[in-house]
Formats: structure tokens, sequence, C-alpha cells
């Protein structure tokens, strides 16, 4: 196949002089070797890449601070209402384009970058991922912030500055294997440190009743050291600010021991307080109750409340005295968005402050507290929802123990006056779940203590209504809301998609990018000739791109012109790797049985991170990779049909393979995914879903039209009607051929001659405790690619029904999503007005 242009070779192409200003490309040249010389003391002559790399993100940098000062003032003069959004998960991916594109400099440095010698492809690369998440929790906070900075509100993000993110992942001999994020090593060009800005939190110790009210006292201190990240909207010259603590400990830790030698021992201990920041757990919907994990939350929760007020009280730009202690317009003037359960411990530490420091009456207290707060769910499944031992918070965190428990007791007071003698109600309904090991159920603790709660997508929201939280639905209707899930179409679209981007701007104008509703204008080219030949050229010349990378990565030799089936997330039995598994062998099988029938060509990918102690999905990876060695070795296939596992998915690998992706696999069983935002990713990048009724699955086929998705499988009621009945695996396998012929092949060590029995944990869990139902997908399944395979060979017709998905995109931005928020939620009001610039005349 030819090699694709690469984007400098298209740049030359098109030398982007008249698009990016001849006098501002001068000043960025002339910046950028400033800072070589000055910020990174470098020689022209010594520098590495790295330090080009660096040169670059100060000088892109500079153009951020200004207007990151002006935004602050801005907010000082204003004096907004301010949304803090507070999540234990920032998946932030690369700063350096994305900041390019927001700040409409990407011309204009490509085309300095190119004068000066240098490749901003190689230079992009040397950035590390800030991978601080897990997956959709995290990368949702991100595009959150991006939003939020776009629709001009006063919004913060607070989290933890982990020093080592998710981990690297490796798949040595098919497994994977973990290695430390070492993301901080070459230091960050980003954030900047903000001593001044230091606060102590506080843990352990015990509880004293006074006549002036109650003393938390002997705790231990940790200091939260604060790093701030500017966070640009798109092109409105507002600059938000991402703030993650540290954790440091107080310098006079016990040196008292020093008098009996203990000196050395005493200055190592320091470094237990400072593992609060180290490491994020590697956990997606599953919950860790380690002490380190609760200690994290608390962390993160007492070091922004502290924050919130103390800028709430002075709220004058730059000013120290206090403006403001009447405590009770707290709410008119802040909002707290808990981002699921991890920051659950605002909600006490809220009435902690309120009660205790500044001395108001608990009914004033709480009054303030439910306004201020409010809660997204992001999970249904019952090993995801946080409840902590009762007995891990009395030793770590006293005091909020006993507010938790006075909390309880007003509920269930409340409980009881509305049912009166409903015992079972109120052991449901309780904060404190009695049993074997009393434990604080963290989601019912949220739920009490905001005045909004919110589902992520809408099926997920009646779900959550119907049953999780029915009961206290039933007694707080109004308090349940529906905010469906968007992604920022900055990121997603325009920059790791810019030839898409571009094509779309030729027929509607580039205000989409703001707006991303107005993509329902693409309707009309729908059977325009030109347009669906150009969306087809574009996605060929990403596929070409792709696929190079991939033969050099994999030494496995990719068709272009085959099909990419794309499907990328966390490894977990719920998103059903495996039934795509069983499906890959379904083909593999069909192949070898007619070679010379005309099959439609595949590279199918799979990629994901496993949680380091989930048994089943390392197997599902070793599953994958297995299959991938028979298929991939066979002659008698040839290119008709690959498997690749995707090493170390993250997010700076979603931009290149979403744009590349045919074919996105959205198949969890219907009722488990609460949203999903990689869908919409693809949809948005000119893939097909193949999918279940599940998630946003549902509202992504209500906007394109359910003909222009592959949608199988069944519904949540039929889930429901299955768990009645009793899913049986075994009949499914009874009755259907290709199914048996399948998990014989696993089962007898076709895919694992060496060891016959390697995959008998899987099989066993397919065959004997499958909570997700894969057997029961499975037909219909294979049924619906059967479709997708016919529709794949008429390019005409696949390429229309893109068409339709990407003009149903609208609905899929964040910007909506904050909107939403922010009307519904917060009491704001987004803008789209522009602030002035810093070299502009205020």
């Amino acid at each position: 196949m030819s090699k694709p242009l690469t984007d400098q070779e298209k740049r030359k192409q098109i030398s982007v002089r008249g698009l990016a200003g001849v006098e501002n490309v001068a000043d960025l040249k002339t910046n950028f070797n400033r800072h070589l010389h000055f910020t990174l003391v470098k020689d022209r002559n010594v520098a590495t890449k790295r330090d080009y790399y660096f040169a670059l993100a100060h000088t892109v940098r500079d153009h951020l601070v200004g207007r990151w000062i002006r935004t602050q003032q801005h907010y000082y003069e204003k004096d907004p209402k301010r949304v803090y959004y507070l999540s234990l998960e920032f998946y932030m991916g690369r700063t350096l384009q994305n900041t390019m594109v927001n700040l409409a400099l990407e011309n204009a440095c490509d085309e300095a970058i190119y004068q000066l010698g240098l490749d901003m492809e190689e230079l992009q690369d040397i950035e590390e991922d800030a991978g601080l998440g897990n997956g959709g929790l995290g990368r949702l906070a991100a595009c959150f912030l991006d939003s939020m900075a776009t629709l001009g509100l006063a919004a913060y993000g607070y989290g933890i500055r982990y020093e080592f993110g998710i981990f690297n992942q490796k798949i040595a001999n098919g497994w994977q294997v973990e290695e430390a994020d070492d993301w901080l090593r070459y230091g960050n060009p980003w954030e900047k440190a903000r001593p001044e800005y230091m606060r102590p939190v506080h843990f352990y110790g015990r509880v004293e009743h006074h006549p002036d009210g109650v003393k938390w006292v002997d705790t231990q201190v940790v200091l939260a050291l604060p790093y701030d990240t500017p966070v640009p909207g798109y092109r409105n010259n507002i600059v938000n600010t991402m703030r993650l603590w540290s954790a440091k400990a107080p310098c006079e830790f016990h040196l008292k021991d020093f008098n009996v030698g203990g000196y050395i021992q005493a200055v190592l201990d320091k470094n237990l307080a400072e593992n609060i920041s180290r490491v994020l757990y590697p956990n997606d919907n599953f919950f860790e109750g380690k002490e380190l994990r609760l200690k994290q939350e608390y962390f993160v929760v007492a070091a922004t409340l502290q924050d919130i007020i103390r800028r709430f009280k002075a709220s004058k730009f730059g000013s120290t005295e206090v403006v403001r202690m009447d405590l009770t317009t707290l709410p008119d003037k802040v909002a707290i968005q808990l981002n699921d359960t991890h920051p659950a411990m605002a909600i006490p530490e809220l009435m902690r402050i309120l009660v205790d420091d500044e001395k108001l009456t608990w009914d004033m207290a709480w009054d303030i507290t439910v306004r201020t707060c409010a809660y997204t769910n992001h999970t249904v499944l019952p090993e995801a929802l946080e409840r902590w031992p009762v007995d891990l918070f009395q030793n770590l965190l006293p005091r909020h123990l006993g507010i938790i428990y006075e909390i309880n007791r007003r509920h269930l007071e409340r409980i009881s006056a509305l049912y009166p003698g409903d015992h079972d109600r109120l052991r449901r309904m309780s904060l404190i779940e009695e049993g074997g090991q009393k434990k604080i159920n963290m989601a019912h603790l949220c739920i009490v203590g905001s005045h909004a709660v919110n589902g992520v997508a809408q099926i997920h929201s009646d779900i959550i209504k119907d049953t999780v939280f029915k009961d206290f639905y039933d007694v707080d209707p109004d308090k349940f809301q529906n905010k469906t899930n968007g992604i920022t179409p900055r990121r997603w679209l325009v920059m790791c998609n810019p030839g898409l981007a571009d094509v779309i701007a030729e027929r509607i104008g580039d205000d989409y990018i703001r707006d991303l509703s107005q993509l329902k204008n693409l309707l009309k080219f729908v059977d325009d000739d030109a347009f669906i030949r150009d969306i087809a050229k574009v996605k060929q010349e990403n596929k070409m791109k792709f696929a190079v990378q991939l033969e050099e990565q994999y030494k496995v030799k990719i068709n272009p012109n085959s099909m990419f089936d794309v499907q990328v997330k966390r490894i977990h039995e719920y998103k059903r790797q495996l039934m795509n598994c069983l499906h890959i062998i379904t083909l593999y099988n069909r192949i070898k049985k007619e070679p010379n029938k005309a099959w439609t060509p595949r590279t199918i990918m799979i990629g994901g991170k496993a949680a380091p102690g989930y048994h089943t999905a390392k197997m599902i990876i070793k599953l994958v990779t297995a299959i991938g060695e028979v298929v991939n070795n066979d002659s008698m296939v040839g290119d008709r049909l690959k498997v690749i596992f995707l090493e170390n998915y993250r997010v700076t690998l979603a931009e290149k393979v979403i744009p590349a992706a045919d074919l996105s696999e959205q198949i969890s069983t219907a009722g488990t995914e609460a949203s999903g935002t990689g869908n919409m990713k693809f949809m948005l990048n000119g893939a097909l879903t193949i999918g279940t009724m599940d998630g946003a699955n549902v509202e992504m086929a209500e906007e394109a039209g359910e003909e222009n998705l592959f949608i199988f499988g069944m519904r949540v009621k039929d889930v429901e009607a299955l768990d009645k009945k009793g899913y049986d695996a075994m009949e499914y396998y009874n009755r259907i051929p290709e199914l048996k012929q399948v998990i014989d092949q696993i089962s007898s060590g076709f895919f694992s001659p060496g060891e016959p029995d390697q995959f008998k944990d899987i099989v066993k869990m397919l065959m004997h405790h499958d909570r997700f139902k894969v057997f029961a997908d499975y037909e219909d399944y294979i049924k619906c690619q059967d479709k997708v395979s016919a529709l794949y060979k008429n390019t005409k017709e696949w390429t229309k029904m893109v068409i339709h998905n990407i003009a149903g995109c609208g609905k899929f931005s964040s910007d909506r999503t904050i909107a939403q928020y922010a009307r519904e939620i917060w009491g704001m009001e987004p803008s789209l007005e522009k602030i002035a610039a810093p070299d502009d005349p205020r």
C-alpha cells in the first residue's frame, strides 16, 4: 500500500503561512529560542528532542498565563457563583495540542516549528499522558473541565496529584504486566505549585465534648500542597483552574525521637504521610476498602473545602482580608458536584466545619450543606458501590463517624414518620448497614446530603429510580435527575481528526465546534456524492496512517481495506469482551470451512487495561492474544481476518484508533453500562455502532435513527425476565452448534496447545456462573455481525449511514451536558461571551 502522508508532508503541500500570520510565527520562534536558552539553559547544539518539546510547551504556556490571570480577575470583579467539581480522577491525556487548538495557535506553531527544522508530531509524542484516571469517570471529568471553561463558568476541578497515574500496560507472552507510570520524572511544564495555599489535613485523634461544642483533638497532620493546571476554554480567552493536591509531611514531625537516636527513622516516617498522593488505585467499577484509599478520599475533600471557604470569605482579587462572614449565603455562591461517591466525605466535612468551627446550629448547617452539594452516580454494579467499615472510620475519622451517625438518626426519624412501623424500609434506607461488620453506605450518604442526584444516561437514571435507589426516589422524587454524558468536540474531533473536522466545516461552517447540534445540518448532504466521497476518503486516510503504526508495533500485515472492528475500554466481564472473542472464533471457523467464499475482511482490535487483582479480566487479555496467535499465523485465513490486542490503551492511543475505526463495539449486557462515552467518540468520528440497548446507546439510536445502528440482544426487561426464569448457559451451548464448537475449542486447548487447561476458568465461568449472560446474546450478535459484513461491502450505503450518525451527534457534546448541570443543578447560566485577551485593552 502507498504510505499515507504525514501531517508534516501535508503542511509542506499547503503552507499554513497564510493562516498563521507572519509576525505571529516570528514571535513564536523568538520565544521558543528564548525558552530553550533561558528557561532550559540549553544551547541549540546540545538540545535533545525533549528539550525542544519543553521549549514549545513553555512558549504555548506563555499564551495561557495572561489569560489565566485575567480570567481570575474577571471572576473576582464579577463575583459569580462558582462550581467545584470534586473527582478522585482526572484523565487528562496530553495538554500541548489541546491548548494550541483552544487558543487558535495550532497553525502558527506548526509553521514556526517547521521553519525551525523540527517535526511537530515528534515533539507532541514526547509529552507524557497525565493518566490520573482509570477510564470513563476520569475522562468525563476532563471533558467537563473543557466545557465549563468554554461555557464561561467560574469552575474549578479539584483532585489528587498522583505521583504515579494508571499503570503502563505491557503485554509479555500474551499476559498483562503492569509497570509504574512515572509521568512526572521529567517534570510537568503545565502545572504551577502554590505553596502559599498549603492546607493542613487531620487524621486519627479523638473527640472531646465541651459546653461550647465538640473538639477533634490529638490528630496527626498531613499538609496538602496544591498544584494548579490551566484549563483553557475554546477561543474565548477564559482559562479556568484544575487544582490537584499533593501530600507533604509537616516539618515538625517527631524529632523528639532524635535524642534517643531515632532521627533517621523520624525522617523516614515522613514518607508515610506522603504516600497519600503516591498512586492512583487502578480499579474501575470496583470498590477496594483500603485505609489508604479512605485517606485519599478525605484528604482531597478536607483540603478542597478549606480552599472553597477561604475563597468564599475573601472574594476580592488578591485580597486576604475577610469580606464575607455570613455562611448562610454559601449555597448562593458555591456549588459542589461530587463525581461519584469517592468525594462523599465532603458532606460530613462541610457539616464539621459549619458546626464545630463556624458554630452554626445543626439545622442551619444541614440546610447549607444540602443546598450546596449534588451527587452524580456512575454505576449500578453492586461491587462498585462504596461501603466503608465503621471501625475503620472510628480509628481514622472519629469526628466524622459521629456526624454520620447524627445525619442517619435524623434521616431515619424522618422516614419512620413517613412510614410508621415499616422497619424493613428503615433497614434498607439506613446510612449504616448492619450485619456481620457494620458499614457506611456512601451512596446513601450522598443522596441524603445532596439536593440533586443524577444518573449519566436516561436508561441509567431510570434504573436508579426504579430499583437501586427506589426507596429514596419514593421519598424525594424531585431530587432525581438525568444528565446524559457528553464528550468535548475539541479534543475528540478537531484535535484528533482534523481531516473530518475540515470536511464538515466546508459544508456547514465551523460554528458547530462550539454548538455541536449544528451537525444536524449535514443531513442535507446525505445523498451528495461529493460529500460521501470526502467522508470515505478521510476515513481511509486515517486507516492507512493507523495501519502503518500497527504494522510497525505488532509486526502483523494489516489490510487497510479490511473493516477496522474496534472494542477499546476497560477489560471487565460486564463489557463482554468475551462475546467479541466468541465472534472472532466463529468467523475464523467459517473462513476455514469455506475458504473460497467472498468474506468481508476484518481487522479486529481489542484494547484496555485489567485491574491488577482482577483474575478473570487478565485471563480475557490472555485469551485475546492467544486467539490472535492462531488466527494471524494461519495462511489459509490470510488477510481476511486479523486480531490485535492494542497494548497500553490510554487517551493518546484513543486519539489515534477512534478516527480510524469503522465499527465500534458497545456490547455490554443491557442494564449494566451507566452511559459510556467511548460510544460517542466513535460515533462522532464516523464509525458505526454494533451495540445493545444499554447506556447512551439508547439515546444514540434515538438521535441517529435506530436503523442507522446495529442494535441486537436483550433489552433490560428481557434480562430481568431471564433472571426470574433462571439463566441456563447449557441450554444455549446444546442448542447452537457454532457456539458449542467455539467453547469446545477454547476448553480443549486449541488456542493454548502448550497448556490445554489454560482457559478452563473462563469456560467454567461462561458455563456456570456468568452474571452477564454472554450466551443469551450470542446468536443475535452473530446475526447482527453478518448484517454489518454485508453492508460494509457497499461503501456508498455504509458511508450514508455514517453521515446519519455524525449528524445525530449533536446531543453528545459535553457542552450540552454542562449547560444542563449549570441550569438545572448549580443555578448558573452558561455564557459564550469572550473576555478581552491579555494584550487587548480591557
